[in-house]
């Protein structure tokens, strides 16, 4: 096995660009096997390890992994209930995943999210890929202070990753 670590982890390292007026594009590179990073971003039991802060209140976690498959994650901080849902469109495990997102504070904002996972030497780098249907929702999507959360979701998904690779649970 291969190892690329020059790193302790690559925590706060996710890029976000904006190559299009209607796209956002967020890269990050994980220092383990695509299959884990999949792993990781679709079974609920590590789903609710990861994503979002510490002191989220978990409310819901559903992921139907099936083409036609439904997802959807709510939870509780600070007294606000936070809710996301989507439709899976593609799945080539553990290489592609496309899925509809909606924050459902604003229904009318569906995104379409393509998110790749390229493996090389160990290293996965994840792109996603959210295109929007107009640039006011891309713009409203940036301005949200979603880099911020994400960066902490990122970071919480790779200490998860790490725990995965020594564990039984990687199987």
């Amino acid at each position: 096995m291969t190892s690329n670590k020059n790193v302790p982890n690559r925590h706060g390292s996710a890029v976000v660009t904006l190559p299009s007026d209607t796209e956002i594009l967020i890269t990050r590179a994980f220092d383990y096997p695509a299959e884990l990073v999949f792993k990781a971003w679709t079974t609920p039991e590590l789903v609710k390890r990861w994503w979002g802060f510490e002191t989220s209140e978990w409310q819901v976690c559903e992921v139907d992994l099936r083409v036609g498959g439904r997802w959807r994650y709510v939870i509780r901080d600070n007294d606000m209930e936070v809710g996301f849902h989507g439709e899976f469109r593609e799945i080539d495990r553990p290489r592609r995943l496309v899925s509809t997102e909606v924050y459902e504070g604003f229904p009318d904002g569906e995104a379409l999210n393509t998110m790749t996972f390229e493996e090389v030497d160990g290293v996965t780098t994840m792109r996603t890929l959210v295109k929007h249907s107009c640039k006011e929702h891309r713009d409203g999507h940036i301005n949200s202070g979603m880099e911020g959360g994400m960066q902490v979701s990122y970071d919480r998904l790779e200490d998860v990753i790490s725990g995965l690779r020594g564990s039984s649970a990687a199987a």
